[in-house]
């Protein structure tokens, strides 16, 4: 099957797309980690399949997916390997903040066909001076996954006035994005970590660059992209979705590495198979049981709210908070999920052959993403209350 990266890309394509590249994405598993970011022929095929862009708009070329159906693909790849599906996750997301650029400007940084593929923070980080036709932005940021085969960066910076930030009228630093070709800034090599090795995410510096006013952007302002997949108030549940599937994909192939171990090995106190037994047997219906219940619920709620939006309810607060609720608890429920079943496969588990070590590693770093944290429970628990959460996205 060839993918496109076109707007005319259906939605099966991508999700078989992703399906179809797993065995590749597992036997470059350990040079990833190795070389600590994605291969470039590995690189080279999910680009190809457009799965590095999914959020981009279809005004330039992208396909302009989903929340689900990006959700979809990254779980698929995450199944795989938790780094490669983290980089597709974060490279699409990062495409999803072009809608708030000019189109005119998206497409020159696209190119035709449409070959985006960004990496950035959204930390400010930075510090952007105005000058004339734009800003000089200089500042180092971190957890820049994918930035060894990215070729935008996104630099969220504090905009300067001299020496002191800019301030807003509620008295906050004012924030803006800088958009940058990969090549006018300097990987510094930072990314030494417990899990994701694979995903290369990298300190950058800028140093003094410019960047032209068109290539700025702030996603509080209203977005120039007409779609629902651009309006303000999904906008954090359409990049967390794809988070939530990253943390279930890596805990669905933890599930079939356990599988495979079960089938196959025995253990230094019996000769018994792993699956013969009754408290392994318990163990792998409990973990099915969670990751199945906690993948049903974000899949009903983010479909609620997407409905939701492109029907232009007036006031879907309750569906958002069902949905941002059902993204943290299913990266909570999937490091559960995960952990049953490595301590039931007992010192097998241990060994660096054994894909479920990875698999461990992994889900204990994705689960430390923004998205989970527990403050989302409680901001959730305000709206179902009647009450109107502090934090932003809401």
């Amino acid at each position: 099957m060839v993918v496109t990266r076109s707007a005319d890309c259906t939605v099966h394509d991508v999700v078989a797309a992703a399906r179809n590249l797993a065995p590749q994405v597992i036997a470059a598993r350990d040079e990833a980690e190795r070389m600590r970011h994605t291969p470039p022929a590995l690189a080279k095929a999910l680009t190809e399949a457009g799965l590095y862009q999914m959020f981009l708009p279809r005004s330039v070329g992208g396909m302009e997916l989903p929340p689900l159906t990006a959700f979809e693909a990254i779980e698929e790849l995450s199944r795989a390997d938790g780094s490669v599906g983290w980089c597709a996750m974060i490279a699409s997301d990062i495409a999803l903040f072009t809608g708030w650029l000019p189109t005119d400007t998206v497409r020159k940084m696209a190119g035709d066909p449409a070959d985006f593929r960004g990496a950035g923070s959204l930390r400010p980080q930075g510090q952007a001076w105005p000058i004339d036709g734009g800003y000089r932005v200089k500042g180092q940021w971190n957890f820049a996954s994918g930035i060894m085969h990215a070729n935008w960066l996104y630099c969220a910076s504090v905009i300067m006035e001299g020496e002191k930030p800019a301030m807003t009228p509620a008295g906050a630093p004012k924030i803006r994005a800088m958009w940058l070709p990969v090549d006018e800034a300097t990987i510094v090599d930072t990314w030494s970590s417990i899990g994701m090795r694979g995903t290369g995410s990298q300190d950058f510096t800028v140093d003094n660059v410019f960047v032209p006013a068109d290539r700025t952007c702030f996603v509080a302002d209203p977005p120039v992209e007409p779609g629902p997949l651009y309006n303000p108030r999904l906008f954090l549940i359409t990049v967390w979705t794809t988070t939530a599937g990253n943390a279930l994909g890596i805990a669905r192939g933890a599930i079939d590495s356990f599988i495979d171990i079960a089938i196959r090995d025995a253990s230094t106190q019996s000769t018994a198979l792993l699956r013969d037994r009754p408290f392994v047997q318990s163990r792998v219906g409990t973990a099915e049981a969670i990751l199945n219940a906690a993948r049903a619920y974000v899949v009903q709620a983010v479909d609620a709210v997407w409905q939701a939006i492109c029907a232009g309810e007036p006031d879907p607060s309750r569906k958002i908070a069902d949905a941002r609720l059902a993204i943290t608890h299913a990266m909570h429920e999937s490091v559960r999920a995960v952990d049953i079943i490595f301590h039931a496969a007992g010192t097998n588990a241990i060994y660096t052959r054994n894909p479920l070590e990875r698999h461990f590693r992994d889900i204990h770093v994705a689960v430390q993403h923004y998205s989970a944290f527990p403050l989302h429970y409680e901001s959730a628990g305000k709206v179902l209350m009647g009450l109107r959460p502090t934090d932003p996205g809401w």
